[in-house]
């Protein structure tokens, strides 16, 4: 029997791959960072030639540190970062422009005006998403609109849209197959999650051909194999999920009410609402959370743009740390009274603001301020931002009593402990805090019959250290609404 299930989670920065045994437990890992392009302001690109390289060197570097030959791997599994759209050509396989990231603004007009002419309601009812530059849409439109001849050459089917699920999906079967799965549909605005295909309707509000369009599977299904020129033979691929669902598979979050919180370069509350698709009155996002056999499960999400991002910019940028890991001795030296707010808005503010114009802020700055100050702001406004989110979710009638952490940032014990104090609730990290890359394993693995069902893939969670709140809900209450006046300052939709 095959030893190990091999993740391949392609993310914002970088593309990692990581085998995992049977178990759950990781046996071998690779990561390549690749550039962020910023053409234009509020604009940002990635090469899809270097999202493909990344991923195909880190996966063959993953089964060179295994010692092992393709033979020793089930299944893959894949993982993304979502929404960011492409657009190739089918013949050669080659893109016709840039991939236009999530975080990328440059559709915020066409936004605006779909807005202003009364479309969100009945864009929300079918998809679940809100009207924003964030989703696949309107990116898709706006290649088809400023790449000379690209409408054309869709409407006689020469070419072809995906995530970069979907584009990996084509590199690795060598164009055999043009697929996603129902959890990255799901964040396109094309897709209806009721009726869980393409719908008609979307499609022509958006003027896109139903051509582009890749088919739909669910999240553990046959997507084919690896061409053999890869990895020396084929491998079966077994899952496909986008990166905030894969992790709330990986975290085990399988019951009506438990959340996770991904950090990333983004931030991302998902909570699973089962068989139920809950409207948000908050502006909140309905979404798939996995679908399996055919039968879909939901969840309420709320996403931040910038997470990881901020530190990755308080460091590349500012300069005032040289690893990540030195905020934790820092905010220490700090402490919770920071009179210093950072409103990290680099690319506008996600849920439950969706303001695309708000702009970054450091608020609360005096003679006295130093690099601790800024740098503790910075691990601070996550956690703001994560009690954002759960305010919406209270406000939509469910609040999870404790949350399931993963992502890089999750490291960091004092942020943890801050986030619990902000939050009022308990916060669980797991012994395996890659569980973005274990979900889309786990599901691979699924498919191939390693495990037979969300049960046995529940079995393989466990928990490493939990942080309950210790604050005062008064002192709560004053470092939060600290921060709602800081997002007041800079955020246009706000009062």
């Amino acid at each position: 029997m095959s030893r190990y299930l091999l993740s391949l989670d392609q993310g914002t920065t970088s593309s990692r791959a990581i085998a995992f045994n049977i178990d759950g437990s990781m046996a071998a890992s690779s990561q390549q960072e690749f550039p962020q392009h910023f053409p234009k302001p509020g604009w940002v690109e990635h090469h899809a030639s270097e999202i493909w390289q990344s991923t195909l060197t880190t996966a063959q570097q993953v089964i060179d540190q295994l010692g092992a030959s393709a033979d020793d791997i089930a299944a893959i599994g894949i993982t993304n970062q979502r929404e960011t759209t492409l657009i190739w050509d089918r013949a050669t396989g080659e893109p016709i422009y840039p991939a236009i990231v999530w975080q990328d603004r440059r559709t915020a007009d066409m936004c605006s005006e779909l807005k202003q002419a009364g479309k969100e309601p009945w864009l929300q009812q079918r998809t679940g998403l809100l009207l924003d530059p964030y989703f696949s849409a309107t990116k898709v439109a706006w290649i088809l609109d400023h790449v000379e001849g690209a409408r054309q050459r869709a409407e006689r089917g020469e070419l072809a849209f995906g995530t970069v699920d979907t584009y990996l999906l084509w590199q690795l079967t060598r164009g055999a197959v043009h697929a996603t799965d129902a959890t990255n549909a799901s964040r396109t605005l094309l897709f209806n999650i009721h009726q869980q295909c393409w719908d008609d309707e979307l499609l022509a509000l958006f003027n896109i051909p139903a051509s582009l369009l890749p088919d739909v599977r669910n999240s553990s299904d046959d997507f084919g194999s690896t061409h053999e020129s890869w990895f020396g033979r084929s491998i079966p691929i077994g899952s496909v999920i986008g990166d905030q669902q894969s992790a709330l598979v990986g975290q085990a979050c399988f019951e009506t009410g438990m959340a996770k919180s991904t950090y990333g370069t983004g931030c991302f509350v998902m909570m699973n609402s089962g068989e139920q698709a809950l409207h948000s009155e908050h502006r909140l996002l309905t979404t798939v959370a996995y679908r399996l056999n055919d039968r879909v499960t939901y969840a309420l999400e709320g996403s931040i743009f910038m997470a990881g991002a901020t530190i990755q910019w308080i460091r590349d940028g500012l300069q005032l740390i040289a690893k990540a890991s030195d905020t934790q001795l820092l905010a220490e030296q700090t402490g919770y009274d920071n009179p210093v707010y950072m409103v990290p808005a680099f690319a506008g503010l996600g849920a439950p603001y969706w303001d695309p114009d708000a702009r970054g802020a450091i608020l609360g700055l005096s003679r006295d301020t130093g690099i601790k100050e800024i740098v503790t702001a910075g691990l601070q406004a996550v956690c703001y931002q994560t009690r954002d989110l759960l305010e919406a979710m209270k406000a939509d009638g469910v609040h999870p009593a404790r949350l399931r952490v993963d992502g890089g940032m999750v490291v960091n014990d004092w942020l943890m402990q801050f986030l619990a104090d902000v939050l009022g609730v308990e916060i669980q990290r797991p012994g395996i805090t890659e569980t973005t890359a274990l979900g889309a394993a786990v599901l691979a693995g699924m498919q191939v019959g390693i495990y037979q069902g969300l049960d046995d893939i529940s079995q393989l969670w466990q928990q490493q250290r939990s942080f309950p709140p210790q604050i005062e809900v008064e002192q709560q209450h004053q470092l939060y609404q600290g921060w709602l006046d800081a997002v007041r300052r800079v955020c246009n939709s706000q009062e």
